[in-house]
């Protein structure tokens, strides 16, 4: 199969969708991969490191576009992208469809097939190429949220670790799944006073398991959710719906009641955000102040750490990228139920059915599309 790589596009987005190494083994049997000059560049690997291990290096996205039937990605296509698109392609990256019905509407009459890291699920139902994302981004919400508070950047001067005699910095996280825990580890970590709101009493009992009197847990419900944020210094939103737009499960009037100069991360902004006063920020520009709050909305927030994103991203997705590479998009899909719930848009068809749903388009079951 010829397996095309693009440098990515969207504003300081330096993640890279195959490595050298992960480059090197898809050679060794017996594909081709053209990635574009300097697709590698943010991660410190040169188009010679690409070379080395058997790529050939195109000059622009198009030629890659041309030379390509998979197309590997970090995030969703920009619309110069979707105009290189066309039947026969499979595009293969995250995705994000349910905020963006512009998106939905050209990966369909491109006629390519798009199949989705993020509504890729396990047996156990999680989402594996997901998750090493959410693990970085659960990271960086208190990295991003402790520096959004510094009082030179707008926050209220409070300091996240724990310093003797003062208070501790109160850090309220919604959502208990893997951003979520990955927040939870960093803020407990920092000597925050951490609490966690969760629809999910067997997450809620997980989480206190695991990390003990030091972590208050508390069930969701509008009123618990409001008393979290208004007595939190930082708020990070962790909400996450497979496949549809996040639930705005925290209101303007929740924000309004937080002390001026708090701060709200909201990690779901990729799905459209589970912050009423959310929009989303660039790593260029990434905050802004709503009622008297400062707000940290970066889309692509991986996007900062490019070169451990990148490698803890292609671990998870290097056994998919083989499998259709080695079997063809059709066998590989529909050899799992898993495999085959990430394919999001196939030849002007719509089969996720959460972005039919929110964007009231005719969904058709995947297996019925793969037989078209």
């Amino acid at each position: 199969m010829r397996i095309g790589v693009p440098r990515e596009v969207k504003i300081h987005e330096y993640r890279v969708g195959l490595t050298p190494e992960s480059v090197g083994e898809i050679v060794s049997q017996g594909h081709s991969v053209t990635v574009e000059t300097n697709a590698g560049r943010g991660i410190g690997c040169t188009d010679e490191d690409y070379r080395a291990a058997g790529a050939t290096i195109a000059p622009d996205a198009r030629a890659v576009f041309d030379a390509a039937e998979l197309i590997v990605k970090i995030k969703e296509p920009e619309p110069a992208e979707r105009r290189l698109l066309r039947e026969g392609h499979v595009l293969f990256t995250y995705l994000h469809l349910a905020p963006f019905p512009d998106l939905t509407m050209d990966l369909l009459n491109s006629g390519a097939t798009c199949i989705a890291y993020e509504t890729i699920t396990d047996p156990q139902g999680h989402l594996p190429l997901l998750a090493p994302m959410s693990q970085v981004a659960g990271r960086m919400a208190l990295q991003a949220g402790a520096n959004a508070l510094e009082k030179s950047h707008g926050g209220r001067g409070v300091l996240v670790g724990r310093v003797p005699g003062v208070r501790p910095a109160r850090v309220a996280i919604i959502g208990g799944g893997v951003v979520g825990e990955s927040a939870i580890e960093t803020a407990i970590g920092l000597g925050a006073d951490v609490m966690v709101v969760d629809s999910d009493l067997e997450v809620l009992e997980r989480l206190a398991k695991r990390f003990g009197w030091g972590l208050r847990t508390v069930k969701a419900g509008k009123t618990a959710i409001a008393d979290c944020v208004a007595e939190s210094d930082l708020v990070i939103g962790a909400v996450l719906v497979k496949g549809a737009s996040a639930p705005k499960v925290i209101t303007r009037e929740m924000v309004a009641s937080m002390r001026p100069g708090s701060v709200v991360v909201d990690v779901a902004i990729d799905q459209g955000g589970c912050i009423e006063t959310s929009h989303p920020t660039t790593h260029a520009d990434p905050t802004f102040v709503a009622e008297g709050v400062v707000h940290y909305c970066v889309v692509n927030m991986a996007g900062a750490v490019p070169w451990t994103a990148t490698y803890a991203l292609n671990n998870a997705t290097f056994p998919y990228i083989l499998q259709i590479a080695n079997q063809g998009y059709r066998a590989a899909l529909l050899s799992s139920p898993h495999f085959l719930a990430g394919l999001n848009v196939h030849r002007g068809c719509l089969t996720e059915p959460a972005v039919a749903r929110e964007q009231k388009l005719a969904y058709i079951p995947p297996e019925h599309a793969l037989a078209r």
